[in-house]
């Protein structure tokens, strides 16, 4: 678990933490409804409320592989059936250092905001996830910029103990009720799909949830 103080050690210069790649886990689906309670912070969903398939992604915002999906696959996704109301998504925070948590601490101050946010960092993973964490940090501010974070209000942020509480919370869940150890982890209606899922295979899942 991340703690306060991690994140402001961060703000600090800390070393980045390692570990941001896809870790192997084992194939398991879970029940829909219990998937689909929300946790302290609640769910941003994209679509349809009435969309016959849900799509549940954890993720991590330092992850490649989170990053190539959300970069490929889930804009096409996004274009075939969530745009269209035939299937809704939610993207849940999965921190796996302290950096990530603290980037979905301000995607969630405003849920207005949240996809602009995480959208905007993983289109640019590449160029802000680079080198010490004070680079991280410094690149990131201004990254953020764009999407109206000023530096102050990025620093009062990180000191907001309810964000950082919910967070955790979101990743201890799903390591606990769903076995999440990898990210991405994506359920759709519950079936779990690993790692860079493919628009293929994610549309072939749909269509049976559809009846199609």
């Amino acid at each position: 678990m991340i703690t306060r103080r991690d994140t402001l050690v961060w703000m600090g210069g800390a070393a980045l933490a390692a570990g941001f790649g896809i870790v192997p886990a084992f194939a398991q689906n879970v029940s829909p409804d219990e998937l689909l309670k929300p946790g302290p912070l609640g769910d941003i969903w994209l679509g349809s409320d009435t969309a016959k398939v849900s799509i549940v992604e954890y993720a991590s915002l330092t992850c490649s592989h989170c990053a190539n999906f959300h970069n490929t696959t889930f804009k096409e996704l996004k274009k075939r059936y969530i745009d269209t109301g035939q299937v809704r998504f939610t993207l849940r925070e999965f921190p796996l250092n302290q950096v990530d948590t603290a980037l979905y601490m301000v995607a969630r101050s405003d849920p207005s905001k949240y996809y602009p946010i995480t959208d905007l960092l993983f289109e640019t993973q590449n160029t802000w996830l680079a080198g010490q964490a004070s680079q991280v940090l410094a690149s990131t501010k201004q990254l953020l910029r764009q999407a109206g974070i000023s530096e102050e209000r990025f620093n009062e942020i990180l000191k907001d103990q309810k964000l950082l509480d919910g967070i955790n919370a979101t990743r201890k869940r799903g390591e606990e009720a769903f076995k999440i150890d990898a990210t991405p982890t994506i359920f759709v209606n519950g079936v779990r799909q690993q790692g860079e899922a493919s628009i293929e295979g994610m549309e072939k899942l749909i269509k049976q949830a559809l009846g199609a």
